[in-house]
């Protein structure tokens, strides 16, 4: 795209339609979307009211194609924007931390309508939840957001993504509290207090093997942090330290979701069922219908595997 002159206004819909063709020319999957949602960007608007504008002033245009470019060159969206959507959420993002996808949003509307209908009685004033390797905080500030009363307990081990955590939590002000440690490591003392006493363990942790390291896409590979993306060889190493913490977490009854890459709809199943403390074990698709999440409940005493 020609720079244009500044202080000069651009037709906006012309500009749009050559922001889609150059990102489409990048391999960007969703060009129009990304152009219009970068164009609604510099204008602050919502894109919906993009219909209302017809044209682009000259900082914004210039604005507008420096970002074009770093899109094309597959910096995610949600890093020129600085915010990525999560159910009703808009939650602040960057470099240092994994940009939430909306296949996770199936894993928690799953943990939330299980623990809606859930007969057992939670502990007052509601529901005690632990979301490990908690990343932005989508996961956890959801359950806080969308389950009166719940306790929510969010674990990340990663520096900078605490950062970004810590961040979310205070520029929502939902009631989320935030634990550093490693979930690899011995469970940290601030979790002590939970243990056997949890309703809800879930989890959105680093699940893809090691030999995807060469064909994931670059706004994953190059921007996303590798200790959020790379589970181990088979990718589950992650996987059965989160099931193993989550055992001592949950009361018995209790429930835990753990969402996995689409080749484990097999192998993430078998762990837990491997493991003999899980009842109701079972393997749920994505909005996408690729296999995408576990879940098992925590047997009560004298309850055998029945998968």
């Amino acid at each position: 795209m020609n720079p244009p002159v500044a202080g000069s206004r651009t037709a906006l819909a012309e500009r749009i339609a050559a922001a889609t063709a150059q990102l489409a020319a990048a391999g960007v999957a969703s060009p129009r979307a990304d152009a219009e949602q970068l164009a609604a960007f510099v204008l602050g608007l919502g894109r919906a009211r993009l219909l209302l504008v017809d044209e682009l002033p000259g900082p914004a245009a210039v604005r507008f194609d420096t970002l074009v470019r770093r899109r094309a060159d597959r910096e995610p969206l949600q890093h020129l924007t600085g915010v990525a959507g999560f159910r009703y959420l808009d939650l602040a993002v960057g470099p240092g931390v994994f940009v939430p996808r909306p296949e996770t949003e199936s894993v928690v509307g799953w943990a939330i309508d299980a623990l809606r209908a859930a007969t057992v009685a939670t502990t007052a004033p509601g529901p005690v939840c632990v979301d490990l390797c908690a990343g932005s905080g989508a996961i956890a500030l959801s359950l806080a957001g969308e389950i009166p009363g719940a306790q929510v307990h969010a674990v990340e081990g990663d520096p900078a993504a605490l950062g970004w955590l810590r961040r979310n939590v205070r520029s929502t002000g939902l009631p989320v509290e935030v634990h550093a440690a490693d979930v690899t490591a011995a469970p940290p003392s601030s979790l002590a207090r939970l243990e056997g006493a949890v309703d809800l363990v879930v989890s959105n942790p680093p699940y893809l093997p090691d030999a995807d390291r060469a064909t994931v896409e670059p706004e994953v590979g190059v921007h996303d942090p590798a200790a959020a993306l790379w589970g181990g060889p088979d990718g589950l190493q992650i996987v059965r330290a989160v099931v193993r913490l989550a055992a001592r977490l949950l009361r018995p009854g209790g429930l835990l979701v753990v969402e996995h890459a689409d080749g484990h709809g097999a192998s993430a199943p078998a762990l837990l069922r491997a493991d003999g403390r899980w009842q109701d074990v079972a393997d749920h698709p994505d909005l996408g219908g690729r296999d995408r999440f576990v879940t098992g409940r925590m047997a009560r005493p004298g309850e055998g595997e029945h998968g």
